[in-house]
Formats: structure tokens, C-alpha cells, sequence
């Protein structure tokens, strides 16, 4: 299972960082890609990962998912 995740809010590294903490922590996740250019994070997981466990995540560090889509 790969998702990708559009996120508002991310200005450095620092946030990249933060985000991919974040989105590691989560059962399942397996890698998390996270680019400050593209405003994006690719994770991937070994089940299905909740998009709401995903969204409370990167919300609980400060900042917005503005969408998510499976690849």
C-alpha cells in the first residue's frame, strides 16, 4: 500500500522532519518519503493505513493534509 499526501503548512526542514516523525510513528508505515518542494509525503505500509490516523498525525505537528491519494 502506497499513499501519497498533499500537506499545507511545511517551510523548512525542520518541517519535513517533523511530518516524517509523525508519519513514521504510525502502525503499519514502512518508509515515509517527505518533499518540501512538492508539498508531499509518499509512505508506504505494510496494511492499510487509516486516512484519518494519518491526517490526526500530521495535524498533532501542525500542519494540514489537503488530501490523500492511493498510488
Amino acid at each position: 500500500m502506497t499513499k501519497k499526501i498533499l500537506i499545507e503548512g511545511m517551510s523548512c526542514g525542520h518541517c519535513v522532519n517533523h511530518v516524517k516523525e509523525a508519519l513514521g510513528e504510525l502502525n503499519g508505515v514502512t518508509s515515509v518519503d517527505v518533499s518540501l518542494d512538492d508539498k508531499t509525503a509518499v509512505l508506504e505500509g505494510s496494511v492499510d493505513v487509516n486516512d484519518e490516523d494519518i491526517k490526526a498525525a500530521i495535524d498533532d505537528v501542525g500542519y494540514e493534509v489537503v488530501g490523500i491519494e492511493v498510488l
